[in-house]
């Protein structure tokens, strides 16, 4: 496994600062913010488009440092349906992907509204009352499975091999279910990026979801959840309260090894390599109490502690 960042990690810092530090912490890698809900603070998605001398200085910028360019990440709606930039952006981030040779983009699946006309996303998390059901029909038929389609065809038009959706809230695939249900319907240029973050607040097991999605792995963010067990025994796990106010909350993504131990982070790489995964951990650090730069220097201390490196070399001695 190799390992590196999300730059929005380190989104205040600027682009050469930002590869200086992830040199400084000796991981291999950044994936880059292109759009979406990011401000992509180091990646000027126009510029991009509009010259190949800036696409040029941009990798060069990753080369002299030894570092790769993990990914491409457009981290939006791209079904929303008053904000249509959203899925220009992804769009427009598979064509940048081939033309800087980089073969996976991480997304979102995308969640339309509840029927035509409506102009807010509708996330559906429960079967009764029984509209629910004509909203996920509405959903799949006439949103998702058009735009998925086309997107794969952009994918194999521009070289990108791997769309990777992240299992998100709020987003039509958001679980293991639902990710092979769009990867079966659009073809094996769809996979997963496996966050456990959100699996957690969700009540899945990001373990036995490893295991689940098997080849279907494309990409890992690591970022870890506090369950905050007095808050949810009252309010459960469903919250919508701010992000900055982690004692009222249930849950809140934390630096890794804040959530779930050095044990449990061993765990979730030896199950990723049971399930043939030896790619990316990408680093996403968005927690809200700690330091940017010192909670991801602590997270890649930890993940460097834990995740396998080297190829197996173990072999039974004949008897």
């Amino acid at each position: 496994m190799k390992l590196g960042f999300v730059s929005d990690s380190l989104g205040g810092m600027p682009f050469d600062a930002l590869l200086d530090s992830a040199a400084q912490l000796g991981v291999s890698g950044v994936e880059v913010n292109t759009g979406g809900w990011s401000t992509a603070p180091h990646f000027d998605l126009e510029a991009m488009k509009g010259s190949a001398d800036s696409r040029r200085r941009f990798t060069r910028a990753f080369e002299e440092r030894s570092l790769e360019i993990i990914a491409l990440n457009a981290n939006g709606n791209p079904l929303h349906p008053t904000q249509p930039k959203q899925g220009e952006c992804l769009k427009d981030t598979i064509r940048l992907a081939g033309e800087m040779g980089i073969k996976t983009v991480c997304t979102m699946s995308g969640l339309p509204a509840g029927r035509e006309g409506d102009l807010m996303p509708n996330w559906v998390v429960s079967s009764w009352p029984p509209e629910t059901q004509e909203v996920l029909r509405y959903q799949w038929e006439e949103k998702l499975l058009p735009f998925w389609a086309e997107i794969a065809d952009l994918a194999k038009e521009c070289g990108v091999e791997r769309i990777a959706l992240e299992l998100h809230g709020n987003q039509y695939v958001y679980n293991v279910p639902s990710l092979l249900k769009l990867r079966a319907a659009i073809g094996p240029v769809v996979g997963a990026n496996l966050d456990p973050s959100h699996l957690f607040w969700m009540g899945a097991d990001p373990l036995m979801a490893a295991e689940a999605l098997g080849d279907a792995i494309f990409h890992v963010h690591a970022k870890d959840t506090m369950l905050n067990a007095p808050v949810q025994a009252t309010t459960s796990l469903l919250e919508n309260g701010s992000l900055m106010n982690v004692p009222a909350r249930s849950w809140s993504y934390v630096t890794l090894g804040f959530g779930h131990g050095e044990a449990w982070w061993r765990q979730f790489c030896y199950r990723l390599q049971m399930a043939g995964y030896d790619g990316w951990l990408s680093i996403e650090h968005e927690d809200v109490l700690l330091n940017s730069f010192e909670g991801l220097e602590k997270s890649v201390v930890l993940l460097k502690t834990v995740m396998p490196v080297a190829a197996s070399d173990f072999k039974l001695q004949a008897i």
